[in-house]
């Protein structure tokens, strides 16, 4: 019997994939649920595991754009599992595979590149641009330049790169990475992004991790990390100021009653931005142990699509990074994101003295449009003021109770 593979939908709106990479070849036996692809959306990239055992015929190529229902392989479920050493023929793929990726110089010499032709739109979309067609690369058929080589292609400014006797690469975005580009400079045009800072004297937050993160990580299995400090705070500052947690749609202002913050963290693809779902109803151990989870899924590649949308505001910490300051940019369509940054031990003037507190800097980018300087600020004051006093405004002066210890 043969089985038709379709791309199933990863998540609503999106409407195909890319195949990014195959992890088996043509002909090979896969055993069911064995991950043979790996496919990017606009959102994540996903593993495509065999819905059956058997013999498989690709009918797609890396690169190439799938309709999400579309056909990708088959699958012959009638073929018996071959005998031989499989850990002996993987490994013979993967030297095969590094052979190919290494031409020999008399097939780099029989190679011939029609070098400059340009499909037709890709040469009115050069004229606008008043780019020479000599001076783009083309990725089509031949090194034809083609539509979208034409689109990408970005004007000189006078100065051309001498490469000669120096190396250069050149690899195709993901469509995930292209997908965040679009959304980037979506967000810096279309909002009216400003950026307001403040600073917060992180001594409270050590000394009471000092103090109570071995009974914390013994009781809950997860350490009291700055990410339950910081997202209690903004879910307070949110409370206070409603527009913030807020979202342009049409004409109209859509403001939340509930909190769901999306939290950049770095996975093997690249920046995802998993959602911690109701976080107004969490306490410290639940964001802590939300955080780990949704960090280990990303870290793994296990991450959904479904995890990753539906933010209403978000908390980036470029501070892991060493990050002293920044603007951080909205992820659009929500209307505000919190940055943090390192931590590092600044002299302050502290009732007309001079002491070294531990300082981080926080920078909130908000658009504009609907959010006043007012507003900003005061959202900004706000997540300032609970990071300073948190056994107070977060804890309610009851310390093992927040904790649950």
């Amino acid at each position: 019997m043969i089985l038709e593979m379709k791309v199933p939908s990863p998540g609503e709106s999106i409407t195909e994939v890319e195949i990014a990479e195959w992890l088996v070849e043509d002909g090979d036996y896969v055993e069911k649920d064995q991950a043979i692809a790996e496919v990017d959306s606009d959102k994540a990239t996903l593993e495509l595991p065999a819905e059956a055992s058997g013999t498989i015929t690709l009918k797609a190529e890396e690169g190439d754009a799938v309709a999400v229902g579309a056909v990708v392989c088959l699958i012959d479920t009638s073929a018996e599992k071959p005998e031989g050493d499989t850990e002996e023929k993987a490994a013979k793929k993967v030297e095969v595979k590094e052979t190919q990726a290494t031409p020999s110089s008399s097939q780099v010499e029989n190679q011939t590149y029609a070098t400059g032709a340009a499909s037709p739109a890709a040469k009115k979309i050069l004229a606008e641009k008043g780019m020479d067609a000599a001076a783009v690369t083309g990725t089509g058929i031949d090194g034809r330049i083609t539509k979208e080589d034409a689109v990408k292609a970005i004007p000189s400014m006078g100065v051309e790169i001498n490469t000669e006797g120096r190396g250069t690469s050149r690899s195709k975005m993901s469509m995930l990475r292209r997908k965040v580009a679009e959304r980037l400079v979506e967000a810096k045009n279309t909002t009216a992004m400003l950026t307001t800072f403040n600073e917060v004297d992180m001594s409270p937050i050590f000394e009471l991790r000092k103090q109570y993160k071995e009974d914390f990580k013994t009781k809950h299995g997860v350490g009291l990390g700055f990410m339950s400090f910081f997202t209690l705070a903004v879910v307070r500052a949110l409370k206070m100021y409603p527009a913030v947690n807020s979202m342009i749609d049409g004409k109209e202002m859509l403001s939340y009653d509930f909190v769901d913050i999306s939290i950049a963290v770095s996975g093997p693809k690249g920046l995802m931005v998993p959602v911690i779902r109701n976080a107004e109803n969490l306490s410290f151990r639940g964001v802590e142990a939300e955080v780990k989870r949704l960090a280990i899924r990303a870290r793994d590649g296990q991450i959904t699509v479904d995890e990753m949308t539906g933010g209403t505001f978000t908390i980036s910490n470029g501070g892991v990074f060493g990050s002293m300051l920044s603007t951080p940019i909205i992820n659009p369509p929500q209307s505000g994101i919190l940055g943090m940054h390192n931590i590092v031990e600044r002299p302050v003037a502290i009732d007309g003295k001079v002491e070294i507190r531990p300082i981080m800097f926080v920078a909130l980018s908000y658009d504009h449009r609907i959010i006043d300087g007012k507003e900003s600020v005061g959202f900004l004051v706000a997540v300032k003021e609970a990071l300073e006093n948190p056994t107070e405004l977060l804890m309610h002066n009851d310390i093992n109770k927040a904790l649950e210890l």
